[in-house]
């Protein structure tokens, strides 16, 4: 036992040496698994081969580059203008008005993008002057804006999602349906928390100057009938059982090409734009799973998770103690690391010991989901913190202070589906039922 121990600080040492000093995620993973499989006296050559082939021959897998490709696409679209113009009549009388915009902004481009920091961009390039504009609070814009983009790993389709999957070998259909309630709660908390504060901030939050009508209102939201009509395709071909969640990506493609073609901006440029962007994100993010897998393998010859695994069963530690310490100690991996990286590092270890204490892996997927979202607006490696300092020119601390009470929600909305599962597991069961 202890000469495992040794092993484990060594790899744990050499991880966190190379990652300190500005190494790459991918080859840093690559590396370690290699001083572990020679500590293991494996054969390094033949098992990087067959672990590189596995990570990477997966048809569940083809639907992340489909799902970022239809996210670029519709990132060169208007559509950020046409969610403005078709949600800033219906919160109007909202307290805390506009700023709702940004919630349900992000939420509804979540449900067609998978990313968060496309969703915080693509919200944030027309929300952010518009409010400005028009005298909004600068700390709560931000803050809405950034917290409400991880809306983008949660609401399905979700990259991160497919990448958990695949990697705890969970059904990724089952996995997005499972994120819709916990998307829509955490919806409910931002938009609560955003009229609390407009309450309490009456003074801050500038008159509305502007009354629509009902039928205004309906001619504005038909701006939104495209992107609508592919929430239903994607998310509603997988729930009613019509496709696969590769399949589901197919259609999301086609849907967002149409979307572009209609708005006009689908051309030669665009279309090689978001193809190139697509490929740049889906090499990296494959890169990364290769990586990771062969990390997983040198830890498994080394015998580390089983090792944890039993240790978890010997001391009987229930399931709340561990949850708390892998919510403690994905917040501190956030601090430096993104959401795909923190998926793919700590699965392999902490794994078995999920399923040693009894935790529903399918449950577990969303509970990651939600804590990676806190990593997104963590400073100093927080990605919708730069996204927003990109569009702002803020610094960064400025940001991560305007999003802090949106993590803390994030924190809530952790505690809420640990203490009632069923907000996570309802909906996949009823899918199953069917």
């Amino acid at each position: 036992m202890m000469e495992l121990q040794l092993i484990s600080a060594v790899l744990v040492f050499a991880l966190f040496l190379l990652l300190g000093l500005g190494v790459w995620i991918a080859p840093a993973l690559l590396a370690v698994g290699i001083v572990g499989m020679l500590f293991a006296d494996a054969p390094v050559g033949s098992i990087l081969a067959t672990t590189s082939w596995a990570s990477s021959a997966s048809w569940t897998m083809t639907a992340l580059p489909l799902f970022i490709w239809m996210g670029e696409i519709l990132f060169r679209t208007r559509l950020s203008d046409d969610m403005f113009a078709g949600l800033a009549p219906w919160v109007e009388r909202l307290p805390g008005r506009l700023l709702h915009v940004n919630v349900l902004g992000c939420g509804i481009f979540a449900a067609v993008s998978g990313s968060s920091a496309a969703t915080a961009a693509t919200i944030g390039r027309i929300s952010l002057p518009e409010l400005k504009s028009r005298g909004y609070p600068e700390g709560i814009s931000l803050g809405s804006l950034a917290g409400s983009g991880t809306l983008g790993l949660l609401i399905p389709p979700s990259i991160i999602m497919i990448v958990y999957g695949v990697a705890a070998q969970v059904s990724v259909a089952r996995l997005f349906i499972a994120g819709v309630l916990p998307g829509l709660m955490l919806m409910a908390l931002f938009s609560g928390y955003v009229m609390v504060w407009s309450l309490l901030h009456k003074d801050r939050i500038p008159a509305s100057g502007i009354t629509t009508t009902f039928a205004q209102k309906m001619k504005a939201s038909s701006r939104l009938v495209p992107v609508v009509l592919l929430i239903v395709g994607v998310i509603g071909s997988i729930y009613a059982g019509y496709a696969t969640a590769t399949e589901a990506a197919a259609i999301g493609v086609v849907g967002a090409l149409i979307i572009a073609a209609f708005s006009g901006l689908l051309n030669r440029a665009t279309f090689i734009d978001s193809l190139l962007g697509a490929v740049r994100t889906s090499t990296m993010i494959f890169f990364i799973l290769l990586g990771a897998a062969f990390l997983t393998s040198a830890m498994s010859f080394t015998g580390l998770p089983a090792a944890l695994a039993e240790w978890i069963a010997g001391e009987k530690l229930p399931a709340w103690g561990l949850i708390t310490a892998l919510t403690v100690l994905f917040i501190i991996l956030g601090c430096f690391l993104d959401g795909i990286s923190i998926v793919l590092l700590t699965t392999s270890v902490i794994m078995p010991a999920v399923q040693a204490a009894g935790i529903d892996l399918l449950w577990f997927g969303i509970f990651i989901v939600l804590v990676v979202e806190m990593a997104q607006i963590t400073p100093p490696v927080g990605f919708n913190l730069f996204v927003v300092q990109s569009l702002t020119g803020k610094d960064i601390l400025t940001v991560a202070k305007a999003s802090l009470p949106f993590f803390l929600l994030m924190v809530a909305a952790t505690v809420l589906i640990t203490v009632f599962p069923q907000i996570v597991l309802s909906l996949p069961q009823a899918m199953t039922a069917r």
